[in-house]
């Protein structure tokens, strides 16, 4: 059988013949060896059997080895997790292993002890994994009837692959050795243990199997791996830095906001100085609205369940909604979404096409059930403040008001400092609402909105939300990771659902067509990722305590306390350490609590009625005029100051 590898050429294959059988040939043209193979959207290891679907002069693609090659990283990952189990069932023989994918950074896998692991067992494991590498031992790829699996992973007793045995419905299925080890796998994989050059465990945090808390606790073990050793040092110091940035460590530090297990998981509590900035940040948000045409609203956090029959939650969606309660033998339901109340207010009164767009917007709380096992910090909660937006307008104005949102999130986003960020358009889901017919028409809305911006985006496939299709920006923090945040969904299904109608210039009526849009996502995600993006240092109109004036010697509180007023009757938030302590001192913990200023003042300072200015970054004014150092700052606590330094 013949197979063609796209620039190399072609092969002669006997069929079940391993890829691996042309190794010789691929290594006089490689000087590393690629890790594998890519075959229509699905890769191929050196261990795949030759086909018919192979073999009939299909081109497939090799898949090379170089730092940021993620395809390649995902064979040596996946290999990686094998070894970790190896490795796992070496050392503690009773243990059940569940499943052990590669990951975005690296891999895991989940596995039934009678106790958790600790850092001492990660210890052992890694040394027991890297002893496994160094014996370089080559993998082998079997394909087995589903009873001869049942078979075998009975005998290990191995439970948890008996249950996805069960579940696959394939006649044959494959195995991976390496070794004494076996395990149930598609693959991908690598040619051998050896080729792991370099590899960390990390962690180790509970999951249960299949995220279904009516199952088993399994201890999932997370690690990563590189081809080399330069490369995990680098990783391992970005993770350190991530480590610092983190947004529950920082939150608690600079008294920004509190979880706790007594009020409830994933409900928040925002701190003097986190509602500060929240508040600044919602002020800004409103003045912003208002500016382009958008009217503000106030709705319930609960309402009627049988509201959330007629919008489609209930059918689509019950699964992330909080249970119902029943009151006055009538069941009522937290808000999930806040679209069904705007809908509401359209409909107080009959609208005319004369009145479009219609722009209502909110920023509305709203409660959604997710697993404890899934809530982290400020990044995923269980309430939370949408930056909510509802347009209501006519077909022809789609376009312009689809292009208007685009504005307002790139500017919104720039604001903030993200100038970087990946647009996908997430089309329609297994589980949808409405006419396919009008999916295809949003999706292509949006699609044309994106191209006449010149904003490139990718397709996502079937991630739309029930009732129509959505653009997402993921944006870019300073550590190169993308965050999910703006969001803009075009609705044709709830107008039709909730019998929305506007009279147009013929008299007749039409249906609205609704944009559901979030700017910043939610108030409490978007602000666990500015917190790790500027690790606390927010920028100046948004730090809680924008200046701090610290004291020399006790001589010259009286002057410092009137400087402090004259900074405070400017608008400023100030606060004072006039505490009779080093002045170092008082400056590291200025610069630990992310004050932006630092004013210095002494004997000399008061004798001329100047200041000395320090920055949380270490650069010193000397001599400045009190005049001066406000007219400096007010231009500085404007929120659009960053665009004005970038431009």
């Amino acid at each position: 059988m013949k197979i063609v590898i796209r620039d190399i050429g072609e092969f002669d294959l006997q069929p079940g013949q391993p890829l691996k059988t042309i190794l010789s040939e691929i290594k006089k043209v490689f000087k590393k060896i690629p890790v594998g193979f890519k075959f229509q959207e699905e890769y191929l290891d050196w261990h795949t059997p030759i086909t018919t679907s192979l073999g009939n002069g299909e081109v497939i693609e090799l898949i090379p080895v170089y730092p940021d090659n993620k395809e390649a990283l995902w064979f040596l990952r996946h290999t990686a997790s094998h070894v970790l189990a190896q490795a796992v069932k070496e050392l503690f023989p009773e243990a059940k292993l569940g499943i052990g994918p590669a990951i975005e950074e690296g891999f895991y896998y989940d596995i039934y002890y009678t106790r958790p692991f600790n850092e001492e067992d990660l210890q052992k494991i890694e040394k027991k994994v890297k002893e496994i590498i160094q014996k370089r031992l080559p993998l082998e790829r079997k394909e087995i009837s589903k009873e001869e699996a049942e078979k075998l992973f009975s005998s290990l007793k191995e439970e948890f692959k008996l249950e996805l045995i069960k579940e696959i419905n394939e006649d044959v299925l494959s195995v991976y050795t390496q070794g004494e080890f076996v395990d149930l796998c598609r693959g991908p994989h690598i040619l051998s243990t050896g080729d792991i050059k370099a590899i960390k465990l990390l962690s180790v945090s509970g999951a249960y199997w299949r995220g279904d808390e009516k199952n088993p606790m399994l201890w999932r073990i997370y690690g990563t791996a590189f081809f080399s050793k330069e490369d995990l040092e680098e990783y391992l110091k970005r993770l350190e830095e991530i480590k610092k940035r983190d947004h529950r460590k920082l939150g608690k530090e600079l008294e920004l906001f509190t979880i706790e297990e007594d009020i409830g998981p994933g409900l928040v509590i925002w701190l003097p100085k986190g509602a500060l900035i929240r508040n600044l940040i919602e002020n800004f948000w409103k003045e912003e609205h208002f500016n382009r045409g958008y009217q503000l609203l106030y709705t319930p956090h609960i309402a009627l369940r049988d509201l959330w029959k007629v919008s489609g939650h209930l059918d689509f969606y019950a699964e992330n909604m909080f249970p119902s309660m029943e009151l006055e033998n009538r069941a009522y339901q937290l808000k999930p979404m806040n679209c069904p109340f705007h809908i509401y207010v359209y409909n107080q009164k009959r609208r005319s096409y004369r009145e479009f767009p219609i722009r209502f917007c909110e920023l509305g709380t709203v409660y959604r059930f997710e697993r404890s096992g899934v809530l982290h910090g400020l990044l995923r909660v269980r309430g939370f403040t949408q930056d909510d937006a509802h347009i209501f307008c006519r077909e022809d104005q789609l376009e312009e008001e689809l292009t208007n949102v685009l504005d307002l999130v790139v500017y919104f986003l720039k604001v903030f400092g993200f100038y970087e960020y990946k647009i996908f358009v997430s089309t329609r889901p297994e589980k949808f609402v409405g006419d396919p017919k009008v999916w295809d028409k949003a999706e292509e809305a949006l699609k044309k909105a994106l191209e006449n911006k010149g904003l490139p985006y990718e397709i996502d496939p079937g991630e739309g939300v029930f009732y129509g299709p959505k653009i997402d920006l993921k944006i870019k923090d300073v550590l190169g990771r993308f965050w999910q945040c703006s969001t803009i969904q075009v609705d044709f299904n709830l107008p039709e659902r909730f019998d929305l109608v506007y009279v147009g210039e013929d008299n007749k009526f039409y249906r609205p067509i609704m944009v559901h849009r979030a700017l910043l996502g939610s108030l409490e995600r978007f602000l666990g990722v500015l917190i790790e993006n500027y690790a606390g240092a927010f920028p100046f109109w948004i730090s809680p305590v924008q200046l701090k004036v610290l004291t020399i010697t006790d001589r010259t509180i009286p002057y410092a306390e009137k400087v402090a007023q004259t900074l405070e009757k400017a608008g400023f938030r100030v606060e004072r350490d006039f505490r009779s302590e080093k002045l170092n001192y008082k400056i590291r913990i200025a610069q630990q609590e992310k004050v932006p200023y630092m004013i210095i003042l002494g004997d000399k300072e008061e004798e001329n009625q100047v200041i000395s200015l320090r920055s949380r970054t270490g650069e010193v004014l000397n001599n400045l005029s009190l005049e001066d150092l406000i007219s400096k700052l007010k231009t500085e606590n404007q929120p659009y100051y960053q665009l004005n330094e970038r431009s």
